[in-house]
Order: structure tokens, then sequence, then C-alpha cells
């Protein structure tokens, strides 16, 4: 199962949401996601709009990948030992007031603790390579809570 999750932002991520739902429509693997928002209502994925960060945590742990924006769910899917791929909102799109999501995707790629896709253009092939390389957990709390920490300091005040 692919869990996408776009997280509690106010702001919709329709770019994310419309191609997982178009590449579901294309693969036989169930495909859930949380949509927070977003108005468009996928076709081919079962989807909800919002849930408890339990449930959030226990998809993560039930997925064989997850594909989130830069922010927490990347610690609770490598908490669980999940691969990810991290899709940042752009503020070019306007999904964002500035490009926070973008430089801490890119760090914690740097860091091999992502597959980072810029462009939703190459989420199908980060998805067929999903789950090929070893996933760097994050077991010790203290490391995801600096790993929390250091999100923190990019989210928007």
């Amino acid at each position: 199962m692919i869990f996408v999750t776009i997280g509690m932002h106010t702001r919709r991520f329709e770019r994310l949401v419309r191609k997982m739902d178009e590449i579901a429509g294309k693969i036989n693997e169930e495909v859930i996601m949380q949509i927070g928002g977003a108005k468009y209502a996928p076709e081919n994925t079962k989807y909800f709009d919002f849930t408890t960060e339990q449930e959030i945590k226990e998809l993560c742990r039930k997925a064989r990948v997850v594909v989130t924006h830069g922010a927490m769910t990347i610690v609770d899917a490598l908490e669980q030992g999940t691969p990810v791929i991290a899709v940042p909102r752009l503020k070019r799109y306007g999904e964002v007031i500035n490009d926070h999501q973008l430089y801490l995707v890119q760090e914690l790629e740097k860091e091999g603790k992502v597959t980072a896709v810029y462009d939703v253009e190459e989420l199908e092939e980060a998805l067929k390579k999903a789950g090929t390389k070893p996933v760097r957990l994050v077991k010790d709390r203290r490391l995801a809570n600096a790993l929390k920490g250091y999100i923190a300091q990019f989210e928007p005040s």
C-alpha cells in the first residue's frame, strides 16, 4: 500500500494529489491519501481529509512507501521503518509562503533519509524504485526529536 499525506497545512497541495491519483489509476497497488482541504476529489484512490496523529502513524507503519510533503510526517514514517518519498510544497506554486520545505527535503536527501521528488512528473519513477534501498530508520527518540526540532525551524511562525 502507498500512503500519501499532505499534512495539516491550510494551503492545498493539488499538484501532488492530482498526480498521485493519476498514477494510482495505472498501478496495481492500493493507494490511500490524506488530502486535507484539497478541492480535487481523487477517482482512483481511497482518501480522507484529516485524521488523528495515531492513525497517520499506523498508516505509515502499514505502507510500503509514504509519499509526503516536507514536514513532520517524514519522521513518523522513518520511525516506522517505511521508505519516504518527499515532495516539498513550493512557493512558486503558491503552496507555501517560502521554500522552507524545499530546503528541508534537500538536506534530508543529502543525509540519505528520503527520496526527494521536486517535479511531480518524476513521482511515478520514484515509486517504482521505492523500497529498493535500505531505509535509514529513526529509532532513537533523541534522533527523532532532533529531526522534529530541525523540521520545526523551517516552519513559518
